[in-house]
């Protein structure tokens, strides 16, 4: 067994993942284009890849540990390759349905294969070789991104954007192919898995669940939205998404001094701080100080996803896989109802600044749609807001707790 090459494989496959967030919405466009889709069917398309993600991390987490990580992995390979290939030759709605939910499935076995796989792989630094691991997911968005930005340049289609993830795809599956991979960490413990199941409905442990929906909204559910909404407020909306992907890059690179000065509970209240700053920021901002607000809010949520799945190893570790799996789980449906949720704040915003019964001129129109949109992000900010009280009882009481054992 090779650590770091187990390691890197986990990496590639994370990249695929990602990819596939930046370039499917690149291409919906054209898709009802090409396909004369509704923006309800392209909505249906789009959201299976969450719930296809959300079932895979649900029923793989507890098969993790049975089956093993590498029929698992298997499992997300295979996915994407056929899911990468049914979309690149799609030919009709079902089509691209099928082959989103494909992909969604493997995005979610990765997730459910790879978080207990790294701290499997680091026992004694699973915080930070966690976020050294979630470095690709932004990693990942920004390679997307800027590939659709160019390729859009050259004028090559979204297909040829696609099979781009072929590449990583290929490659994780030659690193992990041929290697022994290890039993998982309740596994080596030999501890049964009734007492997994007993853990990950534990209230603390539920509690962090909740949390986890918050933390994932913050992210996943502005930054889905933030393109479009800043794409009216004189800046590039594709851009600022590789922006703030960029900063969590290199912030979860650099995760380890932060760990270690302020632990994992001290880095979730500083990623809800400055996440409600952020996004309160840019709800006021134009023109270039939206770059500096949306830097603000990239180091709020850099460490978010990463450091609650860490927290969960550290602190819950009897819930094992199922417990990363939940919690991951969890995240991702958390987006898929939040979304539309943030949609509809949009369009009140707009609705409520357009004359009745008057039809604006472009210019005006943008003026509304931006003003609209900064404020539906606005509105976000409370629920890092919420979450800033919790995390910060939770560093608080978290000593006084330890001091009570010893």
């Amino acid at each position: 067994m090779k650590p770091d090459r187990l390691f890197t494989a986990s990496c590639f496959a994370l990249i695929v993942t990602a990819m596939s967030f930046a370039l499917r919405g690149g291409a919906t466009g054209d898709w009802m284009t090409q396909f004369n889709l509704t923006n309800e069917q392209v909505g249906w398309v789009n959201g299976t890849a969450f719930w296809g993600f959300t079932l895979a991390m649900v029923f793989g987490g507890p098969l993790v540990d049975s089956l093993g990580f590498k029929r698992i992995l298997g499992i997300a390979f295979f996915g994407h390759i056929a899911g990468v290939l049914l979309t690149i030759f799609a030919w009709d709605f079902w089509s691209l349905f099928t082959g989103t939910l494909l992909f969604g499935i493997a995005n979610g076995s990765v997730e459910a294969a790879c978080n207990p796989l790294v701290a499997t792989l680091y026992p004694k630094d699973q915080t930070t070789k966690l976020n050294h691991f979630h470095v690709w997911f932004p990693g990942g968005i920004v390679i997307g991104g800027l590939l659709a930005f160019f390729f859009g340049k050259l004028g090559l289609g979204w297909q040829a954007q696609f099979a781009t993830m072929l590449l990583p795809a290929i490659a994780y599956g030659f690193l992990f192919f041929g290697q022994s991979l290890p039993q998982t960490e309740r596994v080596q413990r030999g501890e049964s898995t009734s007492s997994m199941f007993a853990a990950c409905i534990a209230p603390a442990f539920l509690l962090m669940v909740g949390c986890m929906l918050l933390t994932a909204a913050t992210e996943l559910g502005s930054g889905q939205w933030i393109p479009n909404i800043l794409s009216h407020a004189g800046v590039a909306g594709i851009l600022v998404l590789v922006w703030i992907n960029g900063i969590m890059a290199v912030g979860r690179m650099f995760a380890g001094p932060f760990v270690h000065k302020l632990s994992p509970a001290g880095m979730l209240v500083m990623s809800a701080v400055l996440s409600t700053l952020g996004l309160y920021a840019m709800s006021h901002a134009s023109g270039n100080m939206l770059f500096a607000a949306a830097a603000i809010f990239a180091f709020g949520v850099c460490f978010f996803w990463p450091t609650m799945v860490g927290y969960v190893a550290e602190n819950f570790p009897k819930t094992g896989a199922l417990g990363m799996a939940i919690i991951g789980g969890a995240g991702m449906l958390s987006v898929s109802f939040v979304l539309p949720i943030i949609g509809k704040w949009y369009d009140q915003g707009i609705a409520a600044r357009t004359p009745e019964g008057a039809a604006p001129a472009a210019d005006a129109l943008a003026a509304i749609q931006a003003a609209a949109g900064l404020e539906a992000l606005g509105r976000v900010a409370v629920l890092p807001l919420v979450l800033s009280v919790i995390f910060g009882l939770l560093f608080f009481l978290r000593p006084r707790r330890a001091a009570t054992r010893a």
